[in-house]
């Protein structure tokens, strides 16, 4: 068994010890609302947006993006489990600022192994084979915060399965601070209905 295996299993012990009421809580969350953010684990949204169990819904991928999978994810929170009001939570010092498409297609066509990065950009090991389908995704990288955040809340707004009444916020944590920084564009323009 590993290290980290053996932490989880204890953690999870002295978790489940202490567990109480919270296998009474409801599935819908009680607060109704959802948060799409980052999967960094400098962020702790429990903590960030001062949650509980059965608060509300948090979705995590790289970069907090908008993707598919993200939409399914907040569609099914709206229409099956009653949320209203939704975030997009992007953070500065994020990963997904470090590399592009090519790049994450070049490293994975170099090898399947942890590549590493310094002043001079990523590099792959290029031991024990890779792949040429990573050339084919689109990673959804990250430019600019703002404008990430804002084209996001517009993909979420704009797709047909979410009503016009469902609340959506753009927000940056920064990382230093631990604030939440709204852009404006995305919660102001998007909302009108």
């Amino acid at each position: 068994m590993s290290k980290i295996l053996k932490e989880v299993i204890s953690a999870n012990a002295n978790y489940a010890a202490s567990f109480g009421k919270k296998g009474t809580l409801a599935m819908p969350p009680s607060r109704q609302f959802a948060v799409l953010t980052c999967m960094d684990a400098r962020l702790d949204p429990a903590k960030f947006a001062g949650l509980a169990e059965g608060d509300a819904h948090v979705i995590r991928n790289a970069g907090g993006r908008a993707s598919d999978d993200a939409i399914r994810s907040l569609v099914i929170s709206y229409k099956l489990l009653g949320t209203k009001e939704w975030f997009v939570i992007h953070h500065t010092d994020c990963g997904m600022e470090t590399f592009n498409n090519e790049i994450m297609g070049d490293l994975l066509a170099g090898s399947l192994k942890t590549a590493s990065v310094d002043e001079s950009g990523w590099h792959d090991c290029n031991s024990g084979g890779g792949t040429t389908d990573g050339k084919y995704i689109e990673w959804l990288t990250i430019n600019d915060q703002g404008k990430s955040v804002l084209a996001d809340v517009q993909r979420i707004r704009n797709n047909s399965m979410v009503p016009d009444d469902i609340l959506i916020y753009g927000y940056i944590y920064d990382c230093k601070s631990g604030r939440l920084i709204e852009v404006p564009e995305a919660t102001e323009e998007l909302n009108k209905v």
